[in-house]
C-alpha cells in the first residue's frame, strides 16, 4: 500500500523548542539553484498538508521551473508538484514564475506570479510525465535515464493591477477562512501596497478588489490578515526577519524574531501557529510560531500539536 502522498517521497525533520521547525534532509537546504519563496495549509488524500513553493534558476539567474512541495504535517514526509503551463502548440512548458506566494483552496492553488497577476492551478488534475519531460519541466539535467516528474497545469490567469509579490489568506474574527486574500509587492524602498480581494467562484471571473493600503515597510515578503489583526514579513538580508503586527492603520513591529531571509506567512488557526519560511542556503527553515508567542491564544493546541 502507497503512502497517501504516493510513492514518490522523502523525509524531512522536525524540531520542537520554542517553535515548530521542518529541516529538509537533502541537498535542499543548500542548493543556490532552488529557492522556498511561499508557503499555506491545505489537506491533501484527508491528510493536514503544508506546500512549499519553490523556483528553479541557473546560477546566472536564468528562470527554469517552479514547484510546490507538499508536507505531511504526521508523517514527516514531502513530494515534489512541478507547475506547468500549456503552451500554443498544445505541450506542456515549465510555469516561469517566481511563485512568491501561495493561496490553497481546496483543489484550486493560487500563486504569485510576480508583475503577472495570480496564476491559478488545478490540483485535482495532477498528472504524471516521465523520462526526458519530466526533466524538462523540472528544469533538470539529463543525468538519469529515467525520471518521473508529478505536474499541476496552469487552469487560469488573474491579471491583478498590483505587482504580485506575495500572497496571502484571511480569516475572520471567529476563525473562519473568508474567500478572500491579500496581494502585496515587495519594494526596497517602503513604498509597497497591499490589496484585499475576493476569489471568484468561477476561474473565468476576475478577483475583486475590496480594499488597498500601503504600510510603509520596506522589502515586505507576506501579509495575512485575522479579522481587523494583519501579520506582515519584512526580509533583512542575512539579519533575521522582522514581523509587523496590528490593526492596518497601527502596524508595529513584534518581539518574535522571524527566520533570516524570510518570506511569505500562513496561519494555522487550528494548532495556533504563524507559518513562515527562510529561503537562504544552509538557513533554510520553515517555521511555526506558536500564538501563545506572539501574544494571542494560549498555545495549547500549537504545544499538543
Amino acid at each position: 500500500m502507497l503512502w497517501p502522498f504516493g510513492s514518490t517521497w522523502r523525509p524531512v525533520r522536525w524540531r520542537r523548542r520554542d517553535a515548530l521547525e521542518l529541516r529538509w534532509l537533502s541537498a535542499r537546504t543548500w542548493t543556490r539553484r532552488w529557492y522556498p519563496q511561499g508557503i499555506d495549509l491545505g489537506s491533501w488524500r484527508d491528510r493536514p498538508t503544508i506546500a512549499v513553493s519553490w523556483f528553479r534558476q541557473r546560477l546566472d539567474g536564468v528562470h527554469l521551473a517552479s514547484r510546490v512541495t507538499l508536507v505531511d504535517r504526521e508523517r514527516a514526509r514531502h513530494l515534489d508538484i512541478v507547475l506547468v503551463v500549456t503552451g500554443d502548440d498544445g505541450e506542456l512548458e515549465p510555469a516561469p514564475i517566481h511563485a512568491g506566494g501561495l493561496a490553497w483552496f481546496g483543489d484550486r492553488l493560487f500563486v504569485a506570479a510576480t508583475g503577472r497577476g495570480i496564476w491559478e492551478f488545478d490540483l485535482s488534475d495532477i498528472r504524471q510525465v516521465r523520462g526526458a519531460d519530466a526533466r524538462r519541466l523540472a528544469g533538470a539535467r539529463a543525468r538519469r535515464s529515467r525520471a518521473t516528474a508529478l505536474v499541476a497545469v496552469r487552469a487560469a490567469v488573474h491579471p491583478v493591477a498590483l505587482r504580485c509579490s506575495f500572497l496571502g489568506r484571511v480569516f475572520d474574527d471567529d476563525g473562519s477562512p473568508l474567500r478572500r486574500v491579500l496581494i502585496g509587492e515587495h519594494r526596497t524602498d517602503g513604498s509597497g501596497r497591499i490589496g484585499e480581494f475576493s476569489i471568484p467562484e468561477d476561474p473565468e471571473d476576475a478577483f475583486l478588489e475590496t480594499d488597498r493600503f500601503a504600510p510603509d515597510i520596506a522589502r515586505m515578503q507576506g501579509a495575512v490578515r485575522w479579522g481587523d489583526r494583519y501579520f506582515v514579513s519584512q526580509s533583512d538580508q542575512l539579519h533575521p526577519g522582522v514581523l509587523w503586527s496590528g490593526p492596518q492603520s497601527a502596524l508595529t513591529r513584534d518581539r518574535a524574531a522571524l527566520p533570516v531571509g524570510c518570506e511569505d506567512l500562513a496561519l494555522d488557526l487550528d494548532a495556533e501557529l504563524l507559518w513562515t519560511l527562510g529561503e537562504h542556503p544552509w538557513r533554510r527553515v520553515v517555521r511555526g510560531i506558536p500564538f501563545a508567542h506572539l501574544g494571542i491564544g494560549d498555545g495549547g493546541k500549537a504545544q499538543r500539536t
